[in-house]
């Protein structure tokens, strides 16, 4: 028997037929959401840590293990960048767009593709999609997460028999062609939007990811995984600044305690200021879509290695889920003839020409 160790994953229910959750908005009256002032706090209480956190002896999480690795990867050069491709007139063009954006809508559409140039396969990207299908972060009471971007895998990439099984953790919507595992996520606001809001929205946002992501590495293992490592990234975008955060889990001090989640900032880029400074952060915002791209196409192909696996040793099909602290086991049975390879797709993008 396969064990998928999700019993310390926070607020983890019961896997339930597939369908609309009630909570949805991020105004309703009924749930806590980001631009409720207790929404922080509400996270807080369980272990889901903010930049900047301090716990009340003074003490401060640790940073993931990898911190080093993801800032030197965002400062890689990309020839979409450089002088030659990206001119003064077309930072010009950038700050004529980011004046004109008066509203959150606005600084979506016109700004943040000009930040993010050539995304690539865009059946990997999707907009103001509500989290509706997964699992609660917490206790129930807060509504799903919307973010503005968020980048993930197609869905065809990942096994179907592991989608199955970590249905609530790494499928966001029940519209089935929808990136999977999302693992980065953009959050806007326009000149009269809040940065703190825009802030909890991001922590909520790549929370969600890191949790998710954290059931794919443990697919198939008898423990949880643990490295201290961050494989989910989140950026928020105000009043001409980009700012980039990394995720990781925080294990837990007993085995029957739930993880914790703390979000770091990596950096900030006021991209109005100038040219450079503009290159330097719209250099980082590319480097890391291809960063979280390189850990989804990673993980997904050693759980799909997985699934070949119980083909060929003779495992029993059957996948068990531990609900939290234990209590119940919800088992969903798979036929595991006919698995696949691993499926991987590489792109060359255009700073790799």
């Amino acid at each position: 028997m396969v064990v998928l160790p999700n019993s310390q994953l926070s607020g983890t229910r019961p896997t339930l037929p597939r369908q609309e959750h009630h909570y949805y908005k991020y105004d309703d009256d009924e749930n806590t959401g980001p631009y409720d002032r207790a929404f922080q706090q509400h996270l807080i209480d369980h272990n889901i840590l903010p930049p900047g956190y301090e716990y009340p002896d003074g003490h401060e999480p640790s940073e993931p293990d990898n911190i080093d690795e993801i800032r030197q990867a965002l400062e890689r050069p990309r020839a979409s960048l450089s002088p030659s491709r990206f001119s003064k007139d077309d930072f010009k063009r950038f700050k004529r767009a980011d004046d004109h954006a008066t509203k959150e809508s606005r600084v979506t559409a016109s700004v943040i593709p000009i930040i993010e140039g050539d995304p690539g396969d865009t059946r990997c990207i999707a907009s103001d999609i509500p989290f509706t299908n997964l699992d609660h972060l917490t206790d129930g009471s807060l509504v799903c997460a919307k973010p503005d971007l968020y980048h993930g895998a197609r869905p065809e990439q990942l096994h179907k028999e592991v989608r199955r099984a970590l249905d609530n953790h790494i499928v966001p919507s029940t519209q089935d062609d929808l990136p999977v595992l999302p693992n980065n996520f953009v959050e806007v606001k326009g000149p009269d939007g809040s940065l703190s809001v825009a802030t909890r929205q991001a922590l909520y946002d790549v929370t969600l990811g890191t949790r998710g992501f954290q059931s794919l590495l443990s697919y198939g293992a008898t423990e949880p995984h643990y490295d201290n490592k961050a494989y989910a990234l989140t950026w928020t975008y105000h009043g001409g600044t980009l700012k980039a955060y990394a995720s990781h889990v925080l294990e837990p001090s007993t085995p029957e305690a739930p993880p914790g989640y703390a979000m770091t900032q990596i950096k900030g880029w006021s991209l109005t200021s100038d040219l450079e400074t503009f290159r330097q952060g719209a250099t980082a915002c590319r480097n890391g879509r291809d960063w979280a791209k390189k850990r989804r196409d990673e993980a997904i192909a050693e759980a799909n290695g997985k699934v070949a696996g119980i083909e060929a040793t003779g495992i029993p099909s059957k996948v068990t889920r531990r609900m939290p602290q234990g209590d119940t086991l919800d088992t969903k049975s798979y036929d595991a003839t006919n698995v696949p390879f691993a499926l991987r797709y590489e792109e060359t993008s255009e700073d790799e020409l």
